[in-house]
């Protein structure tokens, strides 16, 4: 378990070399840990494919650096921990992007096949970002691996599903973009309606870090 400081109020934890299997379990774990028992001072985390970052209010924890040993330790034994598969979330899809046909021609395929072979797997939300919500997925089929578009659109609809590279993922709001689009769902996965009335505001998030999802055609 590796730690270094990031800015004067932050701590960055490399758990894992690799990205895979290993290591999502891994940081399913240290998350469950982090939720379980925050350290004071606690502002903010983010996971991420083999990383933690964690902010800390400077009022509480002026100097982070003299907490990371310990904090290292815990996640180190928390990482070894075996939790549950996350149940699988469903999200509706509709193959129509302006970007399939193309995404089959260079991966030598159909579009049936296209289709086919990326409503197959049962996806992992490696991390959260690059807009609010937006998950990037794995484990996408090696043979949909597709290079990113050279120049990105600079309007990609909300609900909008893209390839980049070795991951698919959903667009949560309009924005620019350089994934290949190939489909579209009607599911809103980042609304901030589901936030308030009493609900967390983490309900408008409707996917988490370590969530589990399958695409259903639709």
């Amino acid at each position: 378990m590796k730690w270094t400081r990031y800015g004067p109020d932050a701590l960055l934890f490399q758990f894992a070399d690799h990205t895979g299997d290993a290591a999502f379990a891994q940081g399913r774990a240290i998350v469950a840990e982090l939720e379980r028992r925050p350290p004071p001072g606690l502002r903010e985390f983010v996971p991420a494919f083999t990383t933690l970052l964690i902010e800390f209010d400077p009022e509480e924890v002026p100097e982070p650096s003299r907490i990371a040993p310990e904090l290292a330790a815990r996640f180190e034994a928390a990482s070894q921990s075996e939790l549950p598969p996350a149940p699988i979330k469903e999200v509706p899809l509709i193959y129509d992007g302006p970007d399939l046909d193309r995404v089959a021609q260079v991966c030598h395929l159909t579009t049936a096949e296209v289709c086919r072979l990326h409503s197959d797997p049962i996806y992992k939300v490696y991390m959260l970002g690059f807009s609010p919500g937006f998950p990037y997925l794995g484990d996408l089929d090696s043979r949909l691996h597709t290079p990113r578009l050279a120049s990105p659109r600079t309007r990609v609809p909300v609900g909008s599903v893209g390839i980049g590279g070795a991951h698919t993922g959903i667009y949560t709001v309009e924005s620019p973009g350089g994934w290949n689009l190939i489909g579209h769902t009607a599911l809103r996965i980042f609304d901030p309606r589901r936030a308030g009335a009493g609900q967390p505001w983490e309900a408008m998030f409707w996917l988490r870090h370590g969530d589990r999802v399958r695409f259903v055609r639709v």
